[in-house]
């Protein structure tokens, strides 16, 4: 058991020791969002939150975001990405999973920001983007 603060330091000091964090709701929240500036931005963590068997409830880490709905600057690879844990783990899907994390990863190789993440840089919509990892895909 470690306490939150602890967490906090170690999730950022040393991302790599840790594969899966079980918390309560209110330290996972802002623990993920926390380690959601490793990949450089909240638009990029996919959750789930998992009982003894299937379904799993798969999303980003930031929620639906209501304050973007409708002007194309939402990143939309958390939910992408939640989507292949959801074939993975709930599923059983493997291959698929890969699949979609492997366009992901295409995508963020040749270039393609959104806005969270494009920094000074040219950035892509929301749906630039997901028709970019569709192509991918």
């Amino acid at each position: 058991m470690v306490l939150v603060d602890a967490m906090a330091m170690h999730l950022l000091a040393r991302p790599a020791d840790f594969d899966v964090v079980v918390t309560g709701n209110m330290f996972g929240d802002i623990l993920t969002d926390e380690a959601s500036m490793l990949p450089g931005s909240i638009g990029m963590l996919p959750s789930a939150s998992l009982g003894d068997r299937p379904p799993g409830v798969y999303e980003p880490v930031h929620g639906s975001a209501p304050d973007l709905a409708g002007k194309g600057l939402a990143n939309p690879l958390a939910t992408i990405l939640a989507a292949a844990m959801a074939l993975r783990h709930s599923l059983g899907l493997e291959s698929e999973a890969a699949a979609v994390e492997n366009a992901v990863n295409a995508v963020i190789a040749s270039g393609l920001r959104t806005l969270d993440l494009a920094g000074d840089g040219p950035a892509v919509s929301t749906r630039e983007m997901g028709t970019a990892v569709t192509a991918a895909l």
